[in-house]
């Protein structure tokens, strides 16, 4: 097959390579041309484990291409995808469809022969039946079918989300575009049998519906951790407790400073704006996203009550920065939220990520640190922000020998027990 990606960015970049890796020659189109110039000489514009060696085998074995020629790009492929950002518009929450609507333009200029014209952004319910109406034109009768594809890729995990789905999720009444999506991916599904038919307009909701309830598990066992708090009960055991239900399962169930990222905050927000829209109250998401936005609120106080109110001049180490572990992502990370609040108090704020420095951050006001250690140097907090794996065995003596050294467990990662035996002055979550 011919494929087109049109946007290289997390989705296109990494649907891309890996289609490509199943045989087929795909071309990853973006007009962002210093982008396209850095992924030709080899450098990966995001942080994905895997993605490197995926894109430089394939573009040796000459099936996978990157470019800024959008007009060529469609008219030499045989499927194209639209892999472009729909980012919130913060006054109506709503999803900017602006980008997806520039590819639109472009693609009714140049359909040359039949294809299929397949969404992988995620985009509102009928946004399928508006492309449509815009390409469907006199010149260019019978030339496409419009699809649904809703991508389920995880940051950190997403080669292994795409070579291995939980499902693979198609919308569209015809024949001929099904049958075609079927054989693309058939290397994935004839093992599991997860290759899911349905109407597009469905397949648009299952993407912000299945957001929507994975925000909501991480929100409801954060509420919980914070009862677990007043009556002394470990959270996790009510992780494990409820999660070992089959009907529930244990993955969402882990208690920390909220979600972030690229879609639940996204998702979430415009799932409502639907919902308004149609004339739906979706209660249960709402108050999802309510109690995420609060839960800065709540982490302010917990710092409040750890530093006893006394931030002025003290040194508060943030070890991971990314909203989870496996990304450069920053995309609504609490740590944006905590640092500045922090600051503000008139706290030296310092950080170590594995993926780098970030320009969120006013260099002059929060340094950046290449190793753990200078980091978390004579810091008198330390705040465990993010879930890399590198943070999970840590001797804090060696980190920081101070007698009065304090630790705050945004993950969770220690044991209450085992850190109280050692003396340290550690906090967690819901524990």
């Amino acid at each position: 097959m011919k494929i087109c990606m049109i946007g290289s960015g997390y989705v296109g970049l990494v649907s891309g390579s890996c289609f490509s890796e199943l045989g087929n020659h795909v071309i990853c189109v973006d007009n962002n041309l210093n982008k396209i110039i850095s992924l030709k000489n080899g450098i990966i514009p995001i942080y994905e484990p895997g993605l490197e060696e995926l894109i430089y085998r394939n573009v040796k074995q000459k099936r996978l291409k990157f470019s800024t020629n959008l007009s060529k790009s469609i008219q030499n492929s045989d499927i194209i995808f639209i892999c472009v950002g729909t980012p919130t518009n913060k006054r109506t929450n709503e999803a900017n469809l602006k980008y997806v609507f520039q590819v639109v333009s472009s693609i009714k200029k140049n359909l040359n022969k039949y294809k299929v014209i397949v969404n992988k952004s995620t985009v509102p319910i009928t946004t399928g039946d508006k492309i449509e109406k815009i390409l469907n034109i006199k010149i260019n009768k019978n030339k496409f079918d419009v699809v649904s594809n809703p991508e389920f890729l995880r940051e950190g995990e997403a080669i292994r989300d795409f070579m291995y789905p939980d499902r693979v999720v198609i919308g569209t009444s015809s024949k001929k575009a099904n049958n075609i999506l079927k054989n693309l991916y058939l290397p994935l599904t004839k093992k599991t049998n997860k290759y899911f038919h349905t109407s597009r307009r469905a397949a648009e909701l299952i993407k912000y519906a299945s957001n929507a309830f994975l925000a909501t598990k991480i929100t409801y066992i954060n509420e919980i951790s914070n009862l677990c708090e007043k009556l002394n009960i470990d959270v996790t055991d009510i992780s494990v407790g409820i999660g070992s239900d089959e009907r529930i399962g244990s993955r969402f169930l882990r208690a920390g400073p909220g979600y972030g990222g690229s879609c639940f905050p996204k998702d979430t927000r415009a799932l409502l704006s639907i919902s308004k829209k149609f004339k739906t109250n979706l209660s249960i998401v709402k108050s999802t996203v309510k109690s995420n936005d609060e839960r800065i609120k709540y982490l302010q106080k917990r710092i409040k009550e750890i530093m006893k109110n006394s931030f002025k001049g003290k040194k508060i180490t943030f070890l991971g920065v990314t909203f989870k572990a496996g990304t450069d992502d920053m995309r609504d990370a609490s740590s944006l939220k905590l640092i500045p609040y922090l600051v503000k108090k008139g706290s030296r704020i310092s950080y170590y990520d594995p993926t780098g420095i970030k320009s969120e951050f006013n260099r002059k006001k929060v340094k950046y640190y290449n190793n753990i250690k200078d980091a978390c140097n004579n810091s008198d907090l330390l705040i465990l922000h993010t879930e890399w794996n590198e943070f999970k065995q840590l001797n804090f003596n060696k980190l920081n020998p101070k007698k009065n050294l304090k630790i705050f467990d945004l993950r969770n990662l220690y044991s209450p027990v085992k850190m109280k035996k050692k003396n340290y002055e550690y906090y967690s979550i819901g524990r």
